[in-house]
């Protein structure tokens, strides 16, 4: 009950990690069924339909449900403790968060079992994705699942762009931020912008397949490259909502384990904002292919290779910090270097992807395929494997196994070399992406075969990484403030795991790396900026909760357009309905932990 109903960002982070953990096993699972179907010619393993199913399903998994909560996990375990912030700054609205991603989630994953998941790959393109080529229900979750986890997403976004605005410790000024705030900052007001764009295309999805209508629809007069518009200005935003988080990850791993201060930080800042705001202007590269014609094509295709110049700031920034600092090889120092090089060749490959009439060659090809993996898993997924590393002990109080931790990164990080350097050149040799089989004699039987045998190595890795959890869930929570003893950070100066109220007294904060400045100063502990007083708390609630089954049991309703389903659709939206009217009616004014009880409190996790 005490998970049902908690308001507590840490608990939520942690509700977030294991949600997320789990979709991404799920979206390994399908991606290891979609390599065994590849790894030889004509295999049959699984039928076309399934695979078609398996690649809509494995891509929209990993990108909305596993990557997404996955930094949410961070965000919402690690930003309030970093600007000395005792919440988030709408605690039931974070929880809201949570559960109605979950509950999304949910939904679209329960197509499995309900006649056919969606099959129209993860961009569900239409006309392929409307009424006309998909029968069926499966775009149907696709559309309502998505739908209300990206109320979640939303409103995440929303929350933390006010705590991080409102809630910062007397002194961090925002250019005394950490850099992992800032990117979190700059992450909120993409999705602030990004998500509305998908919601509109979902609704007006939604309307097209439940109720006849024809926004895409061309032989009524809509246009289906319409949601490719849609579909990518969300799209490609997105794409430096997943990455920067990570950027920010790196920046401080590097920065801790190299012992100095990030090399060039008001350079990261800016090109961290400059990244954002070109992200918006770059959409249309996915449709070069489309016939938009020279001027759109060039105008995107410059705008495409601007966005290079912040990323190559950074990179250079990342490496001068490593330069002549006494560096330590942990397991999360591993993942954050490996992430360099290995996003410098994603980068690399947007280049060339870049250039419009080259783009002609690439498109729908392997290559691309390629490209992006080395951008989101080279990239995100080596960045989250950082973090959870490094901030482990400071979420659980337990330091994650050493050895256990390298054998993670040696295994999936040779993998995933395997599985996708060879599809570059499987792309440049004319393999299709999204086919179900191909024939023998193309020359694409052996790459396919190293690409699928990366794969296993890649799943060998996450198998060991939940090896480690487990057997770091056995051992006491010995972690102390400061575990890495090389904390430049607030959040290193307060127990392992944090307590329910964070800090006990605000800390006063004097420069950028606040706790790395006080510690250069011989002092043991930050300075408060306010005496020791009674701590006001949120109440837990379990609203949250209701609301997001509301929208699920609405979504099955909407689903299935019949007069039953119309009123299993009012009953959830009434269950909705019903917890906000309670919500607005009771008030609710938290509770307050007294100083003297203040030494017994802690997150009993």
């Amino acid at each position: 009950m005490d998970w049902l109903t908690t308001v507590d960002h840490k608990k939520i982070g942690i509700l977030y990690m294991i949600a997320g953990g789990f979709f991404f096993l799920i979206g390994g699972l399908e991606a290891i069924l979609i390599r065994v179907q590849l790894w030889k010619p004509l295999n049959d393993f699984v039928s076309a339909d399934t695979y078609n199913e398996l690649l809509t399903m494995h891509g929209t998994t990993m990108i909305f449900l596993a990557a997404m909560p996955l930094l949410f996990a961070l965000m919402n375990a690690i930003v309030p403790l970093q600007i000395g912030a005792r919440d988030v700054a709408f605690p039931f609205v974070n929880a809201l968060g949570f559960w109605t991603f979950l509950f999304g989630g949910l939904l679209l994953n329960i197509s499995w079992f309900a006649g056919g998941a969606p099959d129209a790959g993860w961009t569900s393109y239409v006309p392929l994705a409307g009424s006309t080529y998909s029968s069926g229900h499966g775009v149907d979750y696709y559309v309502l699942g998505l739908q209300i986890a990206g109320i979640g997403t939303l409103v995440g976004g929303i929350n933390f762009l006010v705590t991080i605005i409102n809630m910062r410790a007397p002194g961090m000024s925002f250019m005394r931020m950490p850099m992992f705030t800032w990117t979190i900052f700059i992450t909120s007001a993409l999705i602030l912008f990004a998500f509305p764009a998908l919601t509109v295309g979902l609704v007006a999805l939604m309307f097209d397949r439940l109720f006849q209508a024809n926004f895409f629809n061309p032989t009524n007069g809509g246009n289906s490259v319409l949601w490719e518009h849609i579909f990518w200005i969300f799209g490609h935003p997105e794409v430096y909502i997943l990455i920067l988080p990570a950027f920010g990850v790196i920046s401080e791993v590097i920065s801790t384990f190299s012992r100095k201060r990030l090399f060039g930080y008001s350079s990261m800042v800016f090109a961290t904002v400059l990244i954002g705001f070109l992200g918006f202007m770059v959409w249309a590269h996915h449709m070069f292919t489309t016939g938009l014609g020279p001027v759109a094509n060039a105008l995107f295709s410059i705008a495409t290779m601007l966005i290079a110049v912040p990323t190559g700031i950074k990179i250079f920034n990342w490496i001068f910090t490593m330069w002549g600092g006494s560096i330590r090889y942990t397991t999360a120092n591993l993942f954050a270097v490996g992430f360099i090089p290995t996003f410098v060749m994603g980068g690399v490959t947007g280049v060339m992807l870049a250039a419009a009439p080259a783009d002609f060659q690439y498109h729908d090809s392997y290559f691309v395929v390629a490209h992006f993996h080395y951008v989101i898993v080279g990239g995100l997924v080596l960045g989250i494997f950082s973090g959870l590393h490094y901030w482990w002990p400071k979420m659980f109080g337990r330091m994650l196994n050493e050895t256990l931790g390298k054998l993670t990164f040696w295994t999936f990080f040779i993998g995933f070399h395997l599985t996708f350097f060879i599809q570059h050149f499987l792309g440049l040799m004319g393999m299709p992406r999204r086919i179900w089989t191909y024939l023998d004699g193309l020359g694409f039987n052996e790459m396919n075969l190293i690409s699928t045998v990366g794969a296993f190595l890649m799943g060998f890795g996450t198998i060991f990484f939940i090896i480690n959890i487990i057997v770091t869930a056995f051992k006491p929570k010995d972690a102390g403030n400061d575990p890495w003893e090389d904390g430049r950070t607030l959040e290193w100066t307060i127990p392992s795991p944090a307590p329910e109220y964070n800090f006990a007294q605000t800390p006063l904060v004097r420069s950028y790396d606040a706790y790395w400045k006080e510690k250069m100063d011989g002092n043991k502990a930050m300075t408060p900026a306010e005496p020791l007083g009674p701590i006001h708390m949120p109440s837990p609630s379990i609203l949250p909760f209701f609301m997001s089954l509301g929208l699920f049991i609405a979504g099955f309703g909407f689903m299935y357009a019949s007069d039953l389903g119309y009123w299993v659709a009012g009953a959830g939206l009434l269950i909705t309905f019903g917890c906000m009217v309670i919500r607005s009616l009771k008030d609710d004014h938290g509770f307050h932990i007294e100083p003297d009880e203040l030494h017994d409190k802690g997150v009993k996790a």
